[in-house]
């Protein structure tokens, strides 16, 4: 009777030995597989970004202008496809609205903001944001005003998605300063249309004037400003692989240390 307790004893704790083991398998194997998918999510951003950069490398060597009127009416193509990067130029003018200020925009390890215009090519039923360039801000309390819009009536430049939102420091989206223009935290074409009582609404895409053009403020054409480069996603990528894989032996190790104190 008491060989048969024990039996069952035994039974009991090999199944309960069985289910930890299992149970540590599978969340090992969950944690993989995690971090598998961050390498590879890693891998794939470092080869959209050297895509994006040869395309952008190609457009800004031929300079090849699309009409800037078809450019502001044509739909926003995918952000992952370097198609939505092109270089354009056209007649037009800036409206008398007030100036959109993008914070959080950083420029050699100095803190301020990107300035906006809104332009309206000749023949086309968009307007579109304009960006004039960058300027320091070095206090929130005493934003400089903007000047009025450039009397230019022909602009040239990278036509590209908007901006990647800034780090959000609270409070509202979009502040009206005291001289009329926006202090925004996103750029969002279709927000900023209706503020700015833009009919026709704004083109999806935003033009980065030629850093050629004598206008406006401090600015380049750099493709992956404020982003890490190809090459750091690869890091990151072998770090997420070295990680899994370290996972993964440490569970094997664990496994047969717990196998061999049962043995013994």
């Amino acid at each position: 009777m008491c060989a048969s307790c024990d039996a069952r004893d035994d039974l009991r704790g090999e199944i309960a030995r069985m289910k930890r083991v299992v149970l540590l398998w599978l969340l090992a194997l969950a944690c993989v597989a995690g971090l598998v998918r961050l390498g590879i999510w890693q891998l794939h951003r470092a080869e959209f970004k050297e895509a994006l950069l040869a395309h952008s490398h190609q457009v800004l060597a031929e300079r090849e202008a699309q009409p800037l009127a078809t450019a502001a009416d044509a739909p926003m193509p995918d952000k992952e496809s370097p198609d939505a990067y092109e270089w354009t130029s056209g007649n037009g003018h800036f409206l008398p609205v007030p100036a959109i200020r993008l914070d959080n925009q950083a420029r050699g390890g100095q803190q301020g903001i990107r300035v906006y215009r809104v332009f309206q090519p000749d023949g086309a039923r968009h307007a579109l944001l304009v960006e004039l360039g960058w300027r320091p801000l070095p206090s929130r309390k005493d934003i400089p005003a903007e000047p009025d819009p450039p009397s230019v009536s022909q602009v040239r430049g990278m036509l590209s998605p908007p901006p990647a939102a800034g780090i959000s420091l609270g409070g509202s989206a979009v502040q009206r300063q005291s001289d009329g223009s926006l202090l925004l935290i996103r750029l969002d074409p279709d927000s900023v249309a209706p503020v700015l009582r833009i009919g026709n609404g704004l083109a999806p895409r935003v033009l980065r004037l030629d850093p050629g053009m004598k206008i406006g403020y401090k600015r380049d054409l750099a493709m992956l400003s404020g982003t890490l480069p190809p090459e750091q996603h690869r890091g990151y990528a072998v770090q997420w692989f070295a990680l899994a894989a370290g996972l993964l032996i440490a569970t094997i190790v664990v496994s047969r240390r717990k196998s061999a104190r049962k043995d013994s």
